[in-house]
């Protein structure tokens, strides 16, 4: 899961200031003329758009899933612990009832991100996800993965700071088809890594 520090240094990219600032605008004009929040904010909403996409694979939040995005977002803001009224928190709602109207744009500059940030072509070369390969050697696959590339994966499909990377888990079909769907929208499906994570879900 991302740290507030963390988003911090992503938005001192110019490039992806420039994209997060654009973004930030069209949604304040188009969805809450009265929000007021920064691009490192803005960029922490974006960043929240796969796990609010997995948290309403059922058309639905529940109100244990509200509680974890809530938690993530306060995680993500600028001083979001601090503050009574956060607010990623308060645009994450907006997100929430609209998801289907701005998730595509924030997917695009999520796959924007990542291609800035990780060398995919590196990953590719990677055969961790052909048959036979052991638990150990996916972990040991893991730990030597780019961190900020294992960072953008743990952080878009886990709600949980301690859950294992390389460990199975269950999950409920709809979400299953979610995260594959969000996967193919960023650009990061065909990565062996990937696949690998993938496989140690288990649809129930």
């Amino acid at each position: 899961m991302f740290t507030e520090n963390e988003i911090g240094a992503l938005i001192l990219d110019a490039e992806i200031k420039a994209a997060t600032k654009k973004l930030k605008e069209e949604f304040i004009e188009k969805e809450a003329p009265f929000l007021e929040i920064s691009e490192h904010d803005f960029l922490s909403l974006i960043l929240l758009t796969p796990s609010v996409g997995i948290a309403l694979a059922n058309n639905s939040v529940s109100l244990m899933e509200e509680i974890a995005l809530n938690r993530k977002a306060r995680k993500y803001s600028k001083g979001g612990y601090f503050m009574k009224q956060d607010p990623v928190v308060t645009a994450m709602g907006f997100l929430i009832k609209h998801y289907d109207d701005w998730s595509d744009a924030f997917y695009a500059h999520i796959k924007h991100m990542i291609a800035l940030t990780v060398d995919k072509a590196q990953l590719m070369k990677s055969e961790i996800d052909l048959e036979g390969a052991t638990d150990e050697e996916y972990a040991v696959e893991v730990l030597k993965a780019p961190f900020i590339f294992i960072r953008f994966v743990s952080s878009f499909f886990s709600n949980s700071e301690d859950e294992d990377f390389a460990a199975e888990r269950k999950l409920p079909k709809d979400e299953y088809a979610r995260i594959k769907e969000i996967m193919e929208k960023i650009g990061i499906a065909d990565i062996p890594l990937v696949k690998k994570f993938v496989s140690k879900l288990i649809p129930k």
